[in-house]
C-alpha cells in the first residue's frame, strides 16, 4: 500500500501542514517510525517523542501541530484518525475467491456473490450467507444459520444453528457462538440438562475476539446490538442482551438473563451476575463483580485497591472482624447516649 500525504489527509479528514506528495507505505510508533511512515500522538506521555521521531508525517492535535517537525495531520481525534488509517495498510491474509475444494457446503445453503470459503469449512442446511462474507479454514456454521453482508469470520470459528448475524460482523478462532447456555435442574442429587431451545441474534459491525463464548437462550434469544466489541476470552451468557455500543474487555462475564443497556463497559475480569438490569452508560471497573442492578450511569467497582501482601493479610484479618467490630461500636453509642 502507497499513498500520497493529501490523499491521506483527505482519507482522514485532516488538516495537512507539510508535502503532500510525499508518499507514506505504513504506520509506525513514533520512536520506530521511518520516513515513509506515519506516527500518531494520543497519549500525553509520548509527547517528548515528538521532535525525536523520523516519521514523515504525525497524526497530532492542534495544540500540538507546532512541535511536529516533519508534516502534521492535525485533527481533534488522533486515535481515531490513527484507527482509519491502519484500515488503509490492513496486511491480513485474505482467503481465495470462491469456494475451496475441500469445503463442505450443503447444497440447501445460499451464498451471496463474492462469499470466500476456505479450506475444509462446513455450512450447513439452509445456512444463508450476504454478499462478500469471508469463512476461514476449519470454521463450521450450523443449520440454519444467516450472516448478513461482508461478515467475516475467521479459522476455527464454530457457529451453531439458528444464529443470525447482521451485516459486517467480525467473529475470531476458536470463538462459539450459539452453544447450549448452562441450564441444568436438580434432581435428587443429579442434573437434568434443560434443552436450549433460543438462539443467538447478533446486530451491525460487531467484533468477537478469540475464544469468546455467546450462548444461545434457553427459550428466546441471546441479544448483542450493533457495533457492540467483545475482547478475548469473553463469556455472554444465556438470554443475555447486551446494548448497542457496549464494550466487555478480557475475560469479563455476563450471566444468564441480564440485560446490558447501550454503551457499558465491563473492564477485565468483570462479571456481572444473573437477572440483573444496567441502565445505559455503566462501566464496571477490573475484577469487578456486579450484584444488585444498576439504575444510575457511571462507574462502578469492588473489591479492594492494590496493597503490598503483609498489608492484604492484615486488613483480610480487619475485613473478618467488620461485624464484631460494628456491634461494639453500636454498644459504644447507646452507652454514650445513655
Amino acid at each position: 500500500m502507497q499513498i500520497s500525504l493529501t490523499d491521506l489527509a483527505s482519507h482522514l479528514g485532516a488538516e495537512l501542514r507539510g508535502d503532500g506528495s510525499a508518499t507514506i507505505t505504513g504506520l509506525a510508533t513514533l520512536k520506530d517510525a521511518t520516513a515513509g511512515e506515519v506516527a500518531f500522538l494520543a497519549n500525553e506521555s509520548y509527547r517528548s517523542q515528538l521532535s525525536e521521531t523520523s516519521a514523515g508525517a504525525v497524526i497530532v492535535r492542534p495544540e500540538h501541530a507546532d512541535e511536529v517537525a516533519s508534516a502534521a495531520l492535525i485533527t481533534a481525534n488522533p486515535y481515531l484518525a490513527f484507527a482509519r488509517a491502519t484500515q488503509l495498510f490492513d496486511n491480513r491474509p485474505r482467503v481465495n475467491t470462491g469456494i475451496h475444494p475441500t469445503a463442505v457446503v450443503a447444497d440447501s445453503a445460499t451464498l451471496g456473490a463474492g462469499c470466500r470459503v476456505g479450506a475444509h469449512a462446513v455450512i450447513g442446511e439452509q445456512v444463508i450467507l450476504g454478499d462478500d462474507c469471508e469463512i476461514g479454514a476449519g470454521t463450521v456454521i450450523g443449520d440454519h444459520s444467516v450472516l448478513g453482508r461482508q461478515c467475516h469470520l475467521n479459522a476455527n470459528v464454530t457457529v451453531y444453528h439458528d444464529v443470525v448475524m447482521g451485516d459486517r460482523v467480525r467473529v475470531h478462532s476458536g470463538t462459539v457462538i450459539g452453544a447450549d447456555g448452562f441450564g441444568f435442574a436438580p434432581d435428587q442429587g443429579r442434573w437434568e440438562k434443560i434443552c436450549q431451545l433460543g438462539g443467538v441474534r447478533i446486530g451491525n459491525d460487531v467484533e468477537i475476539g478469540a475464544n469468546s463464548c455467546v450462548d444461545r437462550g434457553a427459550l428466546g434469544d441471546t441479544v448483542i446490538g450493533d457495533n457492540v466489541i467483545l475482547d478475548n476470552q469473553v463469556q455472554v451468557a444465556h438470554n443475555v442482551v447486551l446494548g448497542e455500543g457496549t464494550a466487555m474487555a478480557a475475560q469479563a462475564g455476563v450471566a444468564g438473563s441480564s440485560v446490558l443497556g447501550k454503551h457499558c463497559t465491563l473492564a477485565g475480569n468483570a462479571g456481572v451476575a444473573g437477572h440483573l438490569e444496567l441502565c445505559d452508560g455503566v462501566f464496571v471497573g477490573p475484577k469487578s463483580v456486579i450484584s444488585k442492578s444498576i439504575d444510575t450511569p457511571g462507574g462502578y467497582a469492588t473489591g479492594t485497591a492494590q496493597m503490598p501482601l503483609n498489608e492484604w493479610r492484615k486488613a483480610a484479618t480487619r475485613f473478618r472482624q467488620l461485624d464484631s467490630m460494628a456491634r461494639r461500636i453500636q454498644q459504644l453509642e447507646k452507652r454514650t447516649k445513655d
